[in-house]
């Protein structure tokens, strides 16, 4: 047990009301206050970032709550800033909570002259002082041999398995369906967790963001579909998938996806969509029109998230967060 009575939370801009949630379930968890160090991440009229921490850190377990989501570099350079600002106030520990990890989809040299992007980001968080890291579902999980400190990459699949059991009562006319041959690990895990069938959707592309064919592997004929991927952007491929499942005989489609980017037009098309439901953590904070839209429904992070948190401060398993069981409790009175 750490010297410390109680780890130290701070939270850049990125999403503020997933870091409220986390210091309110640790606060639950510890049976005391656990508020959010106060502090300001401002920036000047040139659009530099400013961090100054208003409370004593030193000796502190710290943990950084700061997705790279959309702003990205705006982002990433808050939780490069606000790392450096408290490493040099002493803090004894700084463990980087980044639900949504950025750059993520740059993790190989797909054509000859492009950048590996996700390396160059695990060294800049590594030097900027930040001894841990802790994510959720990384787009490749080889993302976590890029940092030479330890990563924990906690899992959706399991909150996933949870709202699944809870809004679907017949898992026997269930099939979960990757939208593609590099998500089967993912797709096979949810399957093996609900104890139903899968399907592929194997799709070809002429070039980024441009489907030229899909096909779907198994048989889909008057099932309830339900989608499982990591991120969802503009929506494009996702719904073209559920049409060529609603096409291959299945009675609906649903998707649920762990980090909701949905950028350009997304909410618009999944709004007119054949999905009946697009399911997404708050991993990246919703927009305004993702609130609104109908189809789309958020599910928390925050539990798992605190008790990873307190788990990591208490030098506790990380990987008990994936049991059904401890889940459950987690959980208990959302499902």
């Amino acid at each position: 047990m750490p010297h410390q009575t109680q780890p130290k939370l701070i939270s850049g801009n990125s999403n503020r009301r997933l870091a409220q949630a986390i210091s309110r379930r640790v606060s639950m968890s510890r049976g005391m206050s656990v508020g959010l160090v106060d502090a300001r991440v401002e920036r000047f009229n040139d659009q530099e970032i400013f961090v100054e921490v208003f409370e004593n850190v030193r000796g502190e377990d710290m943990f950084i709550i700061q997705s790279t989501s959309n702003p990205a570099n705006d982002n990433l350079m808050e939780l490069l800033i606000m790392s450096d600002a408290l490493r040099r106030s002493s803090a004894a520990r700084i463990t980087a909570v980044i639900p949504y990890f950025g750059y993520a989809r740059q993790d190989r040299r797909a054509k000859a002259r492009t950048p590996i992007s996700a390396k160059l980001v695990a060294n800049m968080i590594a030097v900027s002082g930040i001894d841990r890291v802790l994510t959720l579902d990384l787009h490749a999980t080889q993302i976590q041999g890029f940092f030479d400190i330890p990563v924990d990459n906690l899992y959706a699949a399991p909150i996933f398995a949870l709202d699944i059991r809870h809004q679907f009562k017949k898992l026997d006319k269930v099939t979960v369906v990757s939208p593609d041959v590099g998500g089967v690990g993912r797709a096979r895990e949810l399957a093996q967790r609900i104890g139903c069938a899968l399907a592929i959707v194997d799709k070809r592309r002429e070039k980024a963001g441009e489907v030229a064919e899909m096909t779907v592997i198994g048989d889909v004929t008057g099932q309830t579909c339900i989608i499982v991927d990591d991120i969802c952007d503009t929506a494009g491929t996702l719904c073209k998938a559920a049409d060529v499942l609603l096409e291959a005989g299945a009675k609906e489609v649903h998707s649920y996806i762990t980090h909701g980017v949905l950028s350009g037009p997304a909410v618009e098309r999944i709004t007119k969509s054949s999905m009946k439901s697009l399911v997404i953590t708050d991993s990246i904070e919703p927009s305004d029109a993702v609130r609104k839209a109908k189809n789309i429904r958020i599910v928390p992070t925050a539990p798992m998230l605190a008790q990873a948190i307190l788990n990591i401060w208490n030098g506790t398993s990380v990987s008990s967060l994936f049991d059904h069981e401890s889940l459950c409790a987690i959980y208990e009175g959302t499902y």
